[in-house]
């Protein structure tokens, strides 16, 4: 039913209707911002990453062949753009001053997005970087592990394996008497 939904949607978007368009950005809203937050630390990064995703999206709808993919191909756009943003980001110097923060300093920051967003993002912070990337496209949207593979390039058993190790990191860190 919300495939179908949004299949429509895809098929009117790519026809010129704008609310059709907006309305599935909408759809996807959080967890865009969920994942490039999982990607970039600066709040102006992730607004960029975004922003610049729905334009590309918008601009480029028309390459989707099958509108089924298109959580993946939204996705690899919104990757592409945070790697672009973080190579940015290296060149000027940024990346040395945001390691510098504490992260604290980064929770603090972080402190005017929603309330589900803060708690979810406290949940993944025991977590590297990679393993972080990884619960997002897993648990936030939804991608089967062997999709998650195709979309980072590794193999799926690291992907599993990944995985298992940051809901065990999750679990001590949060649940300490559990374990």
């Amino acid at each position: 039913m919300e495939r179908d939904k949004t299949a429509r949607l895809i098929l009117r978007a790519g026809n010129g209707d704008a609310d059709a368009f907006v309305e599935l950005m909408e759809q996807n809203k959080q967890s865009l911002y969920k994942t490039a937050k999982a990607w970039l630390v600066r709040e102006e990064d992730v607004a960029d990453a975004i922003s610049e995703t729905i334009l590309d999206c918008f601009e480029h709808l028309d390459t989707l062949r099958e509108p089924r993919y298109f959580k993946t191909w939204l996705v690899r756009i919104l990757i592409h753009n945070c790697s672009n943003i973080r190579k940015q980001n290296q060149r000027s110097g940024l990346v040395g001053e945001l390691e510098a923060l504490d992260r604290d300093d980064v929770v603090r920051a972080g402190s005017g997005m929603p309330e589900d967003n803060r708690a979810f993002l406290e949940y993944l912070e025991p977590l590297n970087e990679e393993d972080r990337k990884l619960m997002i496209l897993f648990y936030v949207w939804g991608f089967r592990t062997r999709e998650i593979a195709e979309l980072l390039h590794i193999r799926e058993t690291t992907v599993k394996a990944r995985l298992q190790r940051g809901r065990e990191k999750i679990k001590k860190s949060f649940f300490p008497l559990v374990v």
